[in-house]
């Protein structure tokens, strides 16, 4: 069962990898996974919530922090040590079909820590701020699903990474937020 899980994620991943390949995705999906280019967006956050909410607000970030942290802290050096999955573009069985779009570095596939951290940040801010405003839903989602789309694309995740990456980040906010509203419980 495990052997077949393997193959389709496999597949799946080249079908993403190679088969959504496109010169507007080879310019795209590098940006998008790159930290320094949401950092407006992480700036447009810390200043919103403490213009808007104040004391309130630094706890928004406070606790936006730590579920980032704890989500990093699961993900890249608890989990990925003990399961140690190779990066596909370091696989040696992929070594012909893979498209070198970012450096592959050394680290460890399983799971996405970008997945991971996204849909925690993501989902906490979807728990603290749906109430007021409805569409930070499909937005929240749709951001953090296409940096996860673009791990794949540029070679650097399996589809599985992604999506146990993800169960682990909207756990962490879960969990971050449930924290939260003991500390605030209005905004």
């Amino acid at each position: 069962m495990i052997e077949s899980l393997l193959e389709w994620d496999t597949a799946l991943f080249l079908k993403i990898h190679i088969g959504l390949s496109n010169s507007f995705f080879d310019f795209l999906m590098p940006l998008l996974r790159n930290k320094l280019f949401w950092t407006p967006l992480y700036l447009f956050i810390i200043v919103f919530c403490i213009k808007k909410y104040q004391k309130k607000g630094v706890y928004v970030i406070l606790m936006l922090l730590f579920t980032f942290a704890l989500g990093d802290l699961t993900a890249s050096r608890i989990i990925k040590p003990l399961v140690s999955r190779v990066r596909p573009c370091n696989e040696v069985n992929l070594a012909t079909q893979i498209i070198h779009r970012v450096d592959c570095g050394s680290g460890k596939s399983f799971p996405s820590a970008h997945a991971t951290n996204h849909f925690a940040v993501a989902v906490f801010l979807i728990l603290v701020f749906y109430h007021k405003w409805k569409l930070i839903l499909p937005i929240g989602l749709l951001w953090a699903a296409s940096i996860c789309l673009a791990q794949i694309y540029v070679g650097v995740h399996y589809p599985v990474d992604i999506f146990c990456g993800t169960v682990l980040g909207i756990s962490i906010a879960f969990f971050t937020f449930s924290l939260f509203k003991k500390i605030v419980p209005e905004l």
